[in-house]
Parts: structure tokens; sequence; C-alpha cells
């Protein structure tokens, strides 16, 4: 297998959910609602987020995963991303992998902007000289000038996204893997947002991107895959796809 590449052969994904050992009348009434996506254990349940799902992303695709909810767009990204491993089949992800699943998670109020900055860049698995080559560029990003150095427990709601944000879009990666497009809230910042956003997909091999927004879907990606109770569905080119999401939304209506 050469290039970047992520190829999933027959994956499932179980997740226990422990702590609930008296309730086995609750446990047999959540598996029959659920098609046997959930079983009941001696200990706990187990919930098949994925079943035997199988596609081939490869350079240059982006693809917009779209489904209800609890279909197992989250758990996919979270798999692909390494958060998660298979309990069946085969996940090849071939290249580096940033997932931007929770923006912002991961800062502390008490450290300062500066701090911040390296400390988020590093969870999103930049190595020291990528943080300190990109940081005079991503502090003129946020435009916070000197409240950088103080900590962020003065910064208002909008403050704080904008210093994600800029943390967020200046890592380089193979695989971008995202949970929703990336918003900064500002609407005197938005078009500089997304215009560094462009950019971020620009220089980026593989976009995987879950969204309930069928219009994001459209701008960005060339490919859907479509979930329904942790299986594929359809994937294919995005309108094909999103057509016949849609088409499942107007039936459930």
């Amino acid at each position: 297998m050469t290039g970047v590449r992520i190829e999933a052969d027959r994956v499932s994904v179980h997740l226990p959910v422990f702590n609930i050992n008296s309730l086995s009348l609750k446990k047999n009434l959540l598996r029959l609602g659920t098609n046997g996506r959930i079983h009941a254990g001696s200990k706990h349940l187990v919930i098949e987020a994925l079943r035997s799902i199988s596609f081939v992303f490869e350079e240059g695709d982006r693809v917009g995963i779209v489904g209800l909810n609890g279909a197992g767009k989250t758990t996919l990204l979270r798999t692909i991303a390494g958060i998660f491993r298979p309990t069946g089949g085969r996940l090849d992800v071939v290249g580096r992998v940033v997932p931007l699943l929770m923006v912002g998670a991961g800062m502390y109020d008490d450290a300062s902007g500066y701090e911040n900055i390296r400390s988020c860049a590093l969870q999103h698995g930049m190595s020291v000289p990528e943080i300190e080559a990109k940081i005079d560029e991503i502090a003129e990003f946020t435009a916070l000038g000197t409240y950088l150095s103080l900590p962020l427990y003065t910064y208002s709601a909008g403050m704080r996204m904008r210093l994600s944000y800029a943390v967020a879009t200046a890592i380089e990666s193979d695989i971008l893997v995202l949970d929703e497009v990336i918003g900064a809230g500002d609407a005197v910042f938005a078009q500089t947002c997304a215009q560094r956003f462009s950019a971020l997909l620009g220089r980026t091999r593989i976009i995987v991107l879950a969204t309930h927004d069928s219009g994001s879907i459209r701008r960005y990606c060339n490919k859907a895959l479509l979930l329904r109770e942790g299986q594929v569905t359809d994937f294919g080119p995005t309108e094909g796809v999103l057509k016949t999401y849609e088409r499942t939304i107007a039936q459930m209506a």
C-alpha cells in the first residue's frame, strides 16, 4: 500500500457500557429497541457502534460522513484517529492524522495564551520545533496582542475561540478528521477564518468530515459516506449520497 490512504475491511467497533448490573429489564429493552446493536453481557452492555464496515479513502478524497444521530459518525472519526481500536476487521491508516474533534479542548484557565498555544499544539501532535516555528504566525492570527501573555481566565468566549481556532488551523497533517466544520464565532473575524480554513483543507491530502449540514458537505467534499445503525448504506460521489440521505430524513418527517 503506497501513498496517503485509509482502508477499512469489515471493521467493527464495540463499546462497553459499565456499572449497570442491576438494570436487567432496561438491558433487554435497549437491545430490542436498537435492532440488536446493544448486547446485554453479564457485567455490562456492549454497543455495536460500527458493524463490519468497509471503504477506501484515497489521496485527494474529501469525504463527508452523514447519518442520523447514533448512526456511528463520531465513532468512525475516533477510530480513524486512533482513539478507538477496532474490535473486528482491519483498519489501515497511512499518513499523519490530526483529529480536530474538540477544538479548544485541553486549554488551561490559569495558563497564558502563549502557554495554551504550546499545550494545545503538543496535544494535536506537533513537535516542539514545529510549534516554535509557527508560534509567531499563530499569535499574529489571533490578533490578541498583549492578552497572549495573560491567563486564559481573563479572556472572553470569543477570544478563547480565536486562540483555539488559530492553533487548530496551523497544524500540518496528511489526514484531517473533523467533527463539524470549524467555526470562529466572531462575525468580524469570520471571513479571515473562512480563508484560513480553506487553506488548511487545500494542503491536506485526505479530509474526513462528519456533519449534519448538507451544505458544508456539498461545499467541501467530493465524496460522502452514509451510515445507518453502524453500517455503511451508501458511499460515492457527494450529490448521490446526499440525495439518499435527504430522502431518508424526509421519510421520517
